[in-house]
């Protein structure tokens, strides 16, 4: 049920921003991103949950005069809890949902031509609801490695707080999006 409730949402997103792209015309680049979340250390798939994230990328700016620029870069997220076994007795367990609120900035290199403009990396704190063994205080630090095309990305994602409060395992989050 909750990944069938999962799939509803993603769907429900992609829609809304299809309904509103023409309003984003001449703002940021929205992404609409989707995938698993794995838990630090831990990649099997009955670990694993839903994840779902928008993510708002705005103009690049050169960083002085090389190659690379950054960009300001907003995202907002869910993580499905799931109920893991080994963890039903600890303080903290599995089963919250994480709502996640994240700002931060992106960096690519400008080279136009080159096989790697398309790579980035973005770094951003992050605030989120609920406590969990991957993600146990109010606070993360969120880096995502990716993969940007014209309409469509791929990423590598990971949270965590690192190790300013245990537990520290962190999210590890596969994700495909569609972007306007």
């Amino acid at each position: 049920m909750a990944v069938t409730s999962a799939y509803r949402r993603i769907a429900a997103a992609i829609l809304l921003n299809l309904i509103a792209w023409p309003a984003f015309a001449d703002g940021p680049r929205i992404s609409v991103e989707g995938g698993g979340s794995f838990l630090g250390g831990y990649f099997t798939l009955n670990d694993g949950t839903p994840t779902v994230f928008a993510e708002a990328v705005f103009a690049e700016h050169a960083i002085g005069s090389s190659r690379f620029t950054w960009a300001p870069d907003m995202t907002a997220g869910w993580i499905d809890g799931r109920d893991i076994a080994r963890f039903r007795d600890d303080r903290y367990t599995t089963r919250d949902h994480i709502w996640m609120l994240a700002g931060g900035l992106r960096f690519q290199c400008d080279a136009p031509d080159a096989w790697y403009r398309r790579l980035f990396f973005s770094f951003q704190p992050s605030l989120h609801t609920g406590r969990t063994q991957g993600l146990s205080s109010s606070y993360e630090f969120t880096s995502t490695l990716g993969w940007q095309g014209a309409h469509w990305m791929l990423a590598i994602r990971h949270s965590s707080n690192a190790f300013l409060h245990m537990p520290n395992r962190g999210e590890n989050m596969l994700l495909v999006g569609i972007t306007f």
